[in-house]
């Protein structure tokens, strides 16, 4: 049984008609039957889908012939296969357009041109953040949330308190991080792109050096797998909840509900819920959040 391929990629470029661009990827999307979620926006694309390799192939072939996208960087992770064979990674196609194509709630603030995003922190690869962590006393700054930190982060990075993007820029004028401001400060997420827009508000702040991991947690990944900085399970938003770079992974995460360590995700049961909690397997199938509340 082949095994799906997941692709996980975005761009800040503008994109003069975002309408047009979201009818020609959902048509290209279909036409090979790749499933997933794309956003579009006049600052860019931001899009993970699933497919067969040879559909997957060509789909970066076509979308890399439109020239604003001729330099996406295509992230690749292996799927699951459903028991008919099919990919089981994302129930259907979702191309949509937004005013942001992360939702940070400041699409006003975001300065994109065809280099990417303006006034942004400081990219760096895997190896120039090892460089960087030998020469000077560092803060990670995580830019998700605490569920996906939970099962695997950098260690001693900040976690903000937040649910969603949206509470970043409260969080951030709240004053709880202006004693790093002067400090030298490196922002990391899955795959790159909230950091593009999170480092970007803290530079508007005042925040000094700030430094972006470029290609996120998954190209730290490919890069030392787990004999690196990075401890635990990478979190990602499909099926599979999450997955580990190598077999050596550590479980950092805890179950709430008896401590046990664990990287495993689960929905909360509840369907009208959004909730999600880090839990063993013996215990997800019974969470639910009015059990919490109680």
């Amino acid at each position: 049984m082949a095994v799906p391929k997941i692709l996980l990629f975005y761009a800040f470029t503008p994109l003069a008609d975002p309408e047009a661009i979201r009818l020609w990827q959902r048509d290209l999307c279909e036409s090979l039957g790749l499933r997933g979620r794309i956003l579009l926006s006049k600052d860019g694309i931001n899009g993970t889908v699933g497919g067969e390799l040879k559909d997957v192939k060509r789909y970066i072939r076509k979308t890399r012939e439109y020239a604003p996208f001729h330099d996406i960087d295509f992230k690749w992770s292996e799927g699951q296969a459903s028991a008919d064979g099919k990919h089981s990674d994302f129930p259907r196609l979702s191309v949509k357009v937004r005013d942001e194509i992360v939702s940070f709630g400041a699409p006003g603030e975001l300065q994109v041109d065809e280099n990417g995003v303006v006034g942004g922190g400081t990219k760096l690869s895997p190896e120039q953040l090892h460089e960087l962590v030998e020469a000077k006393q560092v803060t990670f700054f995580d830019g998700r949330n605490p569920i996906e930190a939970a099962i695997g982060h950098f260690d001693g990075a900040i976690v903000p308190d937040v649910d969603t993007t949206r509470d970043f820029v409260a969080e951030l004028d709240s004053g709880k991080y202006d004693h790093l401001k002067n400090e030298p400060v490196v922002t990391y997420c899955t795959g790159g792109i909230r950091c593009e827009v999170l480092s970007s508000l803290m530079v508007n702040r005042g925040f000094t050096e700030v430094y972006q991991l470029d290609g996120g947690i998954v190209k730290y990944g490919e890069t030392y797998g787990d004999a690196g900085l990075w401890q635990g399970s990478l979190y990602v938003f499909d099926n599979r909840m999450h997955v580990d770079f190598t077999d050596d992974a550590a479980l950092v995460g805890r179950c709430t509900e008896c401590g046990v360590p664990t990287a495993h995700v689960a929905n909360c049961r509840d369907l009208s819920c959004r909730e999600q909690f880090v839990v063993c397997e013996e215990h997800s199938a019974g969470v639910s959040c009015a059990a919490h509340a109680a």
